[in-house]
């Protein structure tokens, strides 16, 4: 979507600092936020790219203040009272309301080794036609939705190749909004970096950007 959510290619960010032994969770809460979003994602209320636009729909100054964890945590308590799993009045007390019902849960410690092993796969078999082939040139859309995308700003309306076709999969912006997996080509495409930031840019880079038949249109 459109906003500071959309920092690709944003001006005066900052530049990102590697950490060469950065740990998989730097405090222990972290890890909670993490294990809370894998399990009630179990319940299957949403969607991965439900909870990517969920994120997106934090107050711009929040958003920019909040730490990566932060922000999960944000989503997931705004989805957890969007499906009805909770009362908001429940988030804000932190206890059961009484005569709230309680459910088995549907995930088991038992479970999570395969389902973590398993992952969300997006990929379809389907039979979807391609629009594009590897090799032709392309340009993204120019778009500006309120909702959920996965086509950045910064390559709308930009002239690229396409490199490669990762076959069928999951349209997120449909997807995003329960409108339907929509599912369709994903393509890598290349972009020279030149084309997406002028001349000042060094005229050997590129990015590649992984982008579905929706969003883009011949050249």
């Amino acid at each position: 979507m459109n906003g500071v959510h959309d920092m690709g290619g944003m001006q005066d960010m900052g530049p990102i600092q590697a950490d060469k032994n950065e740990p998989v969770f730097r405090e222990r809460w972290e890890a909670r936020i993490f294990a809370m979003n894998r399990a009630m994602g179990a319940w299957r209320k949403w969607n991965l790219d439900a909870s990517r636009h969920e994120r997106e729909l934090i107050p711009p100054a929040e958003y920019l203040r909040m730490s990566y964890y932060e922000k999960w945590l944000s989503g997931l308590v705004e989805l957890l009272a969007k499906s009805g799993l909770v009362t908001r009045a429940e988030i804000e007390s932190g206890t059961p309301e009484a005569g709230s019902s309680r459910a088995t849960p549907p995930l088991t410690a038992e479970m999570v080794p395969a389902m973590i092993a398993r992952g969300t796969p997006a990929n379809r078999d389907v039979p979807v036609a391609a629009r594009f082939k590897a090799g032709q040139r392309v340009r993204g859309r120019n778009i500006n939705p309120t909702g959920h995308t996965r086509l950045p700003r910064y390559a709308r309306g930009k002239l690229g190749t396409v490199e490669r076709d990762h076959g069928v999969f999951v349209f997120p912006d449909t997807n995003a909004h329960f409108e339907g997996e929509k599912p369709q080509h994903l393509y890598s495409v290349r972009f020279a970096a030149r084309e997406l930031w002028g001349d000042a840019a060094a005229p050997r880079d590129a990015v590649y950007v992984n982008l579905w038949d929706d969003h883009l249109e011949p050249a």
